[in-house]
């Protein structure tokens, strides 16, 4: 069964996720030079010599979480959220500061994000309970304990701060409900809220949130100060025009652009590569949501299906928040762009999500070719495991 499933993998996915995660480790290589030893007083190949081997172990793991069947993780929920939530305890109090906010821990030197798990095992609680509790989501109090995890779950993020996980966990969470069997009524009660809750959380923003707010809509106002970093992306962008200066061309990347390699690196790469370069990224990464939906869609597991949305989901937003932030559509919140910003923790931890999905991909088209035989058969050995 293993071979005929491997017939089955969706490869188109698969290309567009490696042809973004190559050209993120060109691009980081290429806009981290300069900062790696000026700021950092690293080598040059610093930040590109990391990024290559969490590449490498992303992608172990992509392949490995691809031949795992998704069905599996349904049984986990229980002990996915207790890890989430104990993660994002641990971090509140021994995680290291960085752009102040309290969000990394620390072992053995390697540093990771829990709210990048938090993304990924959140996704699964919810589409699991959902899909549990398809038939039943006609009472609101059956939606009431996925709500209150991931309450828990957002408010222990945002009291890092980190206001840019918080931001797309909520919005993932959302693509899910939206997608469940909840009744319209109830889904527009909970957009009511949810409007209304963003509403009362812009008063009680920090100084330095809302300076992002000031910076994103009013960067000329503070050109040297809060907007320095939006004037240099729209200087970056506007440099690299249609065609781009060149790969490796970048001005900007010499210190003008604080973040070049992480929140900004789209900037560099319309500098470099212009244009084309970042239709190029933009078209990939909608290829990849738009698959992620399609599946979805196609997916006869109510399980799979939700999580399809919700991964793909994911990615569509974090996207969506980076892009805007560099363009000043929307605030800077320190949210990399998918599989090209340097990151290992992100990194890693799309790759696997993109495993699954992959995973639920091969699981539609095989039963969309299979016989009932070996449908069957399947059902069989997966109640075995």
């Amino acid at each position: 069964m293993v071979k005929k499933m491997f017939k089955h993998y969706d490869y188109t996915l698969i290309v567009a996720i490696v042809l973004l995660c190559a050209l993120g480790l060109l691009m980081v290589y290429s806009a981290s030079e300069i900062v790696s030893i000026n700021r950092f007083g690293y080598n040059s190949h610093y930040f590109f010599t990391r990024q290559a081997v969490f590449l490498a172990g992303g992608l172990l793991m992509f392949g490995f979480f691809m031949m795992v069947p998704f069905q599996l993780y349904k049984k986990m929920i229980v002990g996915i959220v207790f890890g989430c939530i104990l993660l994002l305890l641990v971090v509140l109090l021994i995680g290291k500061t960085s752009n102040n906010a309290q969000s990394w821990i620390y072992i053995g030197g390697v540093g990771f994000q829990p709210a990048e798990v938090v993304k990924l095992g959140l996704t699964i609680y919810l589409a699991a309970i959902f899909s549990k509790r398809k038939d039943s989501l006609e009472k609101f109090s059956a939606s009431a304990p996925p709500l209150i995890v991931f309450a828990v779950m957002f408010l222990l993020i945002m009291k890092q701060p980190d206001l840019g996980t918080g931001m797309i966990i909520a919005a993932a969470t959302g693509i899910v409900i939206l997608c469940s069997n909840m009744r319209a009524r109830h889904k527009l009660l909970l957009i009511v809220a949810a409007l209304v809750i963003i509403g009362a959380g812009s008063q009680v923003l920090s100084s330095e949130q809302l300076s992002r707010f000031t910076a994103a809509y009013s960067p000329f106002q503070d050109p040297q100060g809060d907007g320095f970093q939006l004037v240099n992306s729209y200087i970056a962008i506007g440099h690299g025009g249609v065609n781009g200066s060149g790969l490796g061309q970048s001005i900007q990347k010499y210190g003008f652009l604080p973040e070049p390699h992480t929140d900004f690196i789209i900037s560099i790469v319309a500098e470099e590569l212009g244009f084309w370069g970042v239709a190029f990224v933009m078209s990939l990464l909608a290829f990849v949501v738009w698959k992620g939906f399609i599946i979805g869609l196609r997916s006869r597991d109510s399980f799979g299906s939700l999580l399809a949305f919700g991964l793909s989901g994911i990615v569509g937003i974090q996207a969506i928040v980076n892009l805007g932030a560099a363009i000043g559509l929307l605030p800077v919140t320190g949210v990399p762009l998918p599989f090209v910003s340097y990151g290992g923790s992100s990194l890693v931890l799309l790759l696997i999500s993109m495993g699954i999905l992959v995973n639920i991909s091969c699981h539609v088209n095989y039963k969309r070719s299979s016989t009932v035989k070996e449908v069957i058969d399947e059902k069989t050995t997966l109640k075995a495991v």
